[in-house]
């Protein structure tokens, strides 16, 4: 029931009232009694954020609705709120037909497989503790989240030299990144401002692809970069003053590399570029690797020594600042270092970046195929880890092979410091994925 990133699916066929009615009961049957729950933009949202509090309501807990909201202050407010766990009602960066269910615990990270797993177990027995009339959960507003986050988000940066910049809010929950922007003494243009859960001005995801209006909008304009959110503003990317977006890994090595220094650890999952790893090595700071997802991140993030956290695909975590992934944090973040430091095309030019090799094959058993690519690469490799799929590591790059966790389909991913170098890692690794598929013919 749940992936990596909560419950997401396609509307009235994996995602419906029924499904939500049976989580906001679950969760409040598991002990969790005061729930904070808001929603992005999407407004399928609405009828299962009803559906949910309906569930919870029912068995008792009580709810303290935020609204429509980024998800960074729906699962700050869970400790602002002295709650027990918060729901948020989002597909984040999915399409419009999207939607989905994610919850956090009160130390700001998402539930971890034991507690999704408990949930989920609760839903499939029908375990509810369903209550009387007169001892069903409370519902009340939780007023002033947002005007909170945005204290917070001001306070954790200091910009002495504002710079000027273009806010994609992509139609979705972001707009307080423009706002606490414009606080803080920015030159803000906001792009998509408008909230629409069918995303009109761009897919929701932020990508290379889908921001090809905030590059030209950055270009043609006196902008010192862009900035961009997915659906509920937990993910942020950016573009730089030419309007060239910023690769994702040299973005993870300019936040590791500001915060870390000798002797701090980053979280990063696997299949994170050595980009990364380089950028810390020359601070005498090193990476941590976790399995894919942010939960994992954030679980890594909570050691004392681990100062910086993230995944490639835009979620960033400041520890000191909360455990859910921050996009708005991470846009004020950048508009810091960049002031601080000079135009972000230097910045970008100043990280040293190496070739990677994506391909897929299509499976059936995908468990049982990486079983077996396990065992082969034992045998040819080694260093061989199991953390999240197959990762090897040599020693001029790694390899990668991963099931999708949506589709019938294996990745495979090779880095190294040459073009072909990147060829002949990704051919060997195709070359072990098919002899599994041979072996299971």
């Amino acid at each position: 029931m749940f992936g990596t990133s909560g419950i997401r699916g396609t509307v009235g066929d994996d995602v419906t009232a029924e499904l939500a009615l049976a989580v906001g009961r679950a969760v409040a049957s598991d002990g969790y009694e005061r729930v904070v729950v808001g929603r992005d933009a999407r407004e399928s949202g609405t009828v299962l954020a009803e559906a949910l509090i309906a569930g919870l309501r029912e068995c008792g807990a009580d709810v303290l609705e935020v609204g429509v909201a980024p998800t960074p202050t729906i699962a700050r407010a869970v400790a602002w709120a002295d709650a027990d766990a918060g729901v948020v009602v989002t597909a984040s960066h999915n399409p419009a037909p999207d939607n989905g269910i994610k919850l956090w615990s009160a130390s700001g990270k998402a539930f971890g497989p034991e507690q999704r797993e408990a949930i989920a177990t609760r839903v499939e027995r029908e375990a509810y503790d369903l209550r009387p009339w007169n001892e069903q959960g409370s519902r009340e507003s939780l007023d002033g989240a947002l005007e909170r986050h945005t204290g917070a988000l001001a306070e954790a940066v200091s910009i002495d030299d504002p710079p000027s910049v273009v806010v994609d809010v992509g139609n979705g929950t972001g707009g307080i990144t423009a706002r606490v922007l414009a606080t803080l003494g920015c030159d803000v243009v906001t792009l998509n401002g408008q909230q629409d859960g069918s995303f009109p001005g761009r897919a929701s995801e932020p990508t290379r692809e889908t921001l090809a209006g905030l590059s030209s909008l950055v270009e043609s304009t006196a902008a010192d970069l862009g900035i961009a959110h997915d659906g509920d503003a937990d993910r942020m990317m950016a573009v730089d003053e030419t309007g060239t977006f910023v690769p994702k890994d040299v973005l993870f090595a300019l936040f590791a590399r500001e915060v870390a220094s000798d002797g701090d650890v980053v979280a990063a999952p696997v299949g994170t570029s050595m980009t990364v790893d380089d950028a810390l090595a020359a601070v005498g700071a090193s990476v941590t690797r976790t399995p894919v997802g942010d939960v994992f991140v954030a679980e890594e993030a909570s050691r004392p020594d681990v100062v910086f956290g993230g995944e490639p695909s835009g979620a960033w975590i400041w520890p000191t600042e909360t455990l859910c992934p921050d996009g708005p944090l991470a846009a004020c973040k950048l508009l810091e270092h960049v002031a601080d430091r000079g135009p972000l095309s230097e910045l970008v030019a100043d990280v040293e970046t190496y070739p990677i090799r994506r391909t897929s094959l299509e499976v059936e058993a995908k468990a049982a195929v990486i079983d077996r690519v396990r065992d082969r690469a034992r045998e040819q490799y080694d260093d061989v880890e199991t953390l999240d799929g197959v990762s090897i590591d040599l020693e001029d790059g790694w390899i990668l092979v991963r099931a999708s966790g949506t589709e019938p389909v294996v990745r495979v991913t090779a880095e190294a410091r040459t073009e072909s170098r990147a060829e002949e890692l990704v051919a060997d690794a195709v070359a072990i994925v098919e002899g599994a598929l041979e072996a299971a013919a």
